[in-house]
């Protein structure tokens, strides 16, 4: 729940992030479609032209009210989730996430990590002991374990402007171990079979949680790079042809028309970067949630009990 809750949170306030740029944006072709048809009243422009501006201005329009719609459906999950009624519901939700970080951590020591604070593995574990001393297995004999304990290098190469950077960096792994009981008793091998079906079941989940784990590392550091590269590289190229356009077209040398376009391909960026931005944040609670519990991939606790026992602004 505080997963979904804190992705919730991210959504609602990229969401009413997205309407303050649609709301600029709506002034821009506001203002286009009233030079249009001003300049279509003197004849300097043609009704083809006129149209188009027109269109466009309508179109604006119709994607911020869609906008406006999908915030407060978004606020509204959110509401849900915290369990917020009555005058509760006038909460504050601000209209922009907060910045990338410069940096963010490797995450090398994601699998080892998972493997010892999931939650959902450790209460799964609990349940598997409740279950052999519900049959009372008490003699460990041999252990399952997800996999075997490597010792070694981990080497990793990466390609960053043109140049191959290689990090080596010494790793070992972190087993998870299932303890499997053997008394060699007839009366008892149901029980042990049971047993047995469900310790391989939270080996195989061990397995994906290290699985779940790197992938959501990945994800965190890509996005992050993404996000960045729009924060870096593109809106500030974005900010240099809007400077150069408004100097040109004091000049002369550019149309009002081309400088008005020159803004809304910015909204566009500047949408493009809210979005990476928003799928940073999604990345960060997803990797929090990859290495406690309580992702959408991670599955649930009462899951995995469920296995042992079954083997036993002012917006």
């Amino acid at each position: 729940l505080a997963n979904e809750t804190r992705e919730a949170w991210v959504n609602a306030v990229a969401a009413f992030e997205t309407v303050s740029y649609l709301k600029r944006a709506a002034v821009t072709t506001d203002a286009a479609a009233e030079l249009a048809q001003q300049l279509g009243k003197t004849g300097a422009l043609n009704k083809a032209a006129q149209a188009r501006e027109q269109a466009f201005n309508a179109e604006m329009a119709g994607q911020l009210a869609q906008a406006r719609l999908d915030a407060q459906l978004a606020k509204e999950q959110l509401t849900r989730l915290m369990g917020l009624w009555g005058q509760d519901v006038a909460y504050y939700v601000p209209d922009a996430l907060p910045r990338v970080p410069n940096t963010v951590s490797s995450h090398r020591g994601i699998e080892r990590l998972a493997l010892a604070n999931r939650v959902d593995l450790e209460v799964a574990r609990l349940g598997l002991e409740a279950t052999a001393k519900a049959y009372g297995l008490t003699d460990a004999t041999r252990t399952l374990t997800d996999l075997e304990v490597i010792a070694g290098a981990e080497i990793e190469r990466e390609e960053e402007n043109g140049e191959i950077e290689t990090s080596v960096s010494p790793q070992v792994e972190f087993e998870f171990v299932i303890p499997i009981f053997d008394s060699g008793k007839a009366r008892l091998r149901k029980a042990e079979l049971s047993y047995l079906q469900a310790a391989n079941v939270l080996a195989e989940r061990a397995v994906n949680v290290r699985s779940e784990a790197r992938a959501a590392a990945t994800a965190y550091r890509s996005s992050h790079q993404i996000a960045r590269h729009y924060s870096d590289v593109v809106l500030p190229l974005r900010r240099t042809i809007d400077e150069e356009a408004l100097l040109s077209n004091n000049g002369m040398i550019t149309s009002t028309f081309d400088l008005l376009n020159d803004a809304r391909e910015r909204i566009g960026s500047q949408l493009e970067a809210a979005n990476a931005k928003r799928e940073f944040w999604l990345a960060s609670a997803g990797l929090t949630a990859a290495i406690y519990g309580g992702g959408s991939g991670g599955g649930g606790a009462g899951g995995e009990t469920q296995i042992a026992a079954g083997g036993g602004a002012g917006h």
